[in-house]
């Protein structure tokens, strides 16, 4: 059975990044076909992050009641039927519905594909495959935007959503032939599903609270890069829907030769020197976005390259964030740290769109919308991380229970 569950995992696991990249090109299109406004059409990634976040809490513990197997099969069918919602929604709000639905599709086989990783591998094992998980889930940023911009050029951007249906119609048979039930016989199942009891240790934990506002912050700042690249490049500056899927894609690319870098360096600096060298990194990144801003070109490819040349700090901030300030964020957890972990996904993911809304509210342009969010939090925490007296926020932590 293990020999066989990675491929398995990895059909489930590419049903996220899918649903967020495939269609970026086509936001502009949308915009305009809907009558919307681009903070609108940005909305749709927006609700389902925030719908993936949400999730973390609601669904991780029915994985446990009902088992692994049933989670994702629901979710492999929700996703489908909200996929075909958003291909044929007719008026913009039902648009905004199926992107609700797709993110708690997504949060369960993303919850289902971890858990088995930790249902039936070691921690040696385990960290092999989250590798390999997390490797293919980097690749996707750099190859759908791509197939989404062929999709929409060649059939409109509906067909990206009927792509992402096929795709769960496919992932579907897979799974429902070849997944086996992961759960372990030992689970405890019983009780009630949700209590409070259960949650308030963990946000109670002022080094769990920092080092979850770092992964949110890191978020927030991805998240606006991805939402506001395609107005700005394609609505804004005129840039083709191939040219966006090139750029996009070479980040993209920079983003996974990051990921796979990042375990390396972070071995050797330690945990809390990573966490300092990535947020120096968006700070940077920041820096470098408003300056060129200031005095780069300002029309055509030139102007493109630009606003996403600085991008590529911020990709690889975040490849060295994401793995150190996790683990410092759970340090401190032994038997809740299933608990602590749904908890800091749901910060990561619901506080990074509810982050994003807000700047999406404002009118500042993206290149300072995104160095503001990314440039301005990461500040903030870093002076924090300066501090002796704040030392119990963000200094290493041993396991408490």
């Amino acid at each position: 059975m293990r020999r066989n569950l990675l491929p398995l995992l990895m059909f489930m696991v590419l049903l996220s990044p899918l649903a967020i990249d495939i269609y970026l090109p086509s936001m502009p299109t949308m915009a305009l076909e809907y009558g919307v406004s681009n903070s609108e059409v940005q909305s749709t990634l927006v609700l389902f992050l925030f719908a993936m976040g949400v999730g973390q809490i609601l669904i991780g513990p029915l994985a446990d009641r009902f088992g692994r197997r049933p989670v994702a099969l629901f979710g492999i069918v929700l996703y489908g039927i909200s996929s075909l919602l958003g291909a044929y929604a007719v008026e913009f709000e039902l648009l905004q519905i199926a992107r609700v639905f797709q993110g708690l599709a997504a949060c369960s086989t993303s919850i289902v594909v971890f858990s088995a990783v930790r249902d039936c591998y070691d921690r040696k094992q385990s960290v092999s495959m989250y590798s390999y998980l997390n490797g293919a889930i980097c690749v996707v940023p750099a190859l759908a935007p791509t197939l989404g911009g062929l999709l929409a050029l060649q059939f409109g951007w509906r067909s990206t959503f009927i792509f992402m249906a096929i795709y769960a119609v496919i992932v579907l048979f897979i799974v429902g032939f070849r997944f086996p039930e992961t759960r372990p016989l030992n689970t405890d199942s019983t009780g009630p599903l949700y209590r409070w009891g259960r949650y308030k240790p963990v946000l109670g934990d002022a080094h769990f609270m920092f080092y979850a506002s770092c992964c949110m912050i890191a978020m927030a700042s991805i998240l606006c890069y991805v939402s506001y690249s395609p107005v700005w490049l394609i609505g804004h500056l005129g840039i083709s829907e191939l040219m966006f899927s090139g750029l996009f894609g070479v980040n993209a690319l920079v983003n996974v030769v990051a990921c796979f870098a990042a375990p390396v360096l972070i071995k050797r600096i330690g945990n809390r020197p990573g966490v300092i060298v990535a947020l120096s990194l968006m700070v940077l990144a920041a820096v470098v976005e408003v300056v060129l801003q200031l005095v780069g070109p300002e029309q055509g490819v030139a102007a493109g390259v630009a606003f996403m040349a600085p991008m590529m700090l911020l990709c690889v901030g975040f490849a060295l964030l994401l793995g150190p300030a996790t683990s410092m964020a759970l340090s401190a957890f032994g038997e809740r740290a299933g608990t602590a972990t749904a908890m800091l996904g749901c910060i990561q993911m619901s506080g990074a769109s509810i982050l994003t809304a807000l700047i999406q509210l404002t009118d500042i342009p993206a290149p300072y919308a995104i160095a503001l969010v990314m440039g301005g939090l990461c500040s903030v925490l870093l002076a924090i991380m300066t501090m002796n007296r704040l030392s119990h926020l963000h200094q290493e932590q041993l396991q408490h229970d």
